[in-house]
């Protein structure tokens, strides 16, 4: 009797923790009202963006993003005008197709591989932006398609990116 006593008393004190923690409010959304500076070209608009086909809402923001040497990771201008994007995908019936490259440095499948993830680290960016996965389309190109001519880390640095585009 005192052992099952003992466990109900447990129980009720989990219980009273457990509702004490609780809360009935609602999370706080962390993108409300972001409001970056636009002038160098990654910002993001205002998060108050009321559009279904207006362009404008996302001319500013930047549609090349780029990546470290062997990484699939975004960088935080990236994330910036990615927010961007996201709020602007999720208010218009539009799609995007990201594109993804490699710089010449590896075999043809790595960097096949590499465009790939790329690509789909922004797409889950966007994702869990709230963006729908079924307004997305990723493609690699891995090495193929360079933005710039030749060997050395200035150009190979501008080769190592996502391209977005509008459908």
């Amino acid at each position: 009797m005192l052992k099952s006593l003992k466990s109900f008393a447990v129980l009720a004190v989990v219980m009273g923790l457990l509702v004490g923690c609780s809360s009935n409010k609602p999370a706080e959304d962390p993108n409300a009202n972001v409001e970056v500076d636009t002038s160098a070209g990654a910002g993001v608009t205002q998060s108050t963006v009321d559009v279904e086909n207006d362009f404008s809402a996302v001319a500013g923001l930047a549609t090349v993003f780029y990546f470290e040497f062997d990484s699939a990771v975004l960088l935080p201008e990236a994330r910036a005008a990615l927010i961007g994007h996201a709020e602007y995908l999720r208010n218009a019936s539009k799609s995007v197709r990201l594109e993804g490259h490699a710089d010449e440095r590896g075999t043809r499948e790595y960097n096949m591989a590499l465009g790939e993830r790329r690509a789909n680290a922004v797409r889950d960016f966007l994702v869990l932006q709230g963006v729908s996965s079924s307004k997305i389309e990723t493609v690699s190109y891995g090495e193929e398609r360079p933005a710039v001519s030749g060997s050395g880390e200035t150009s190979w640095s501008k080769n190592r990116r996502v391209e977005l585009s509008y459908q």
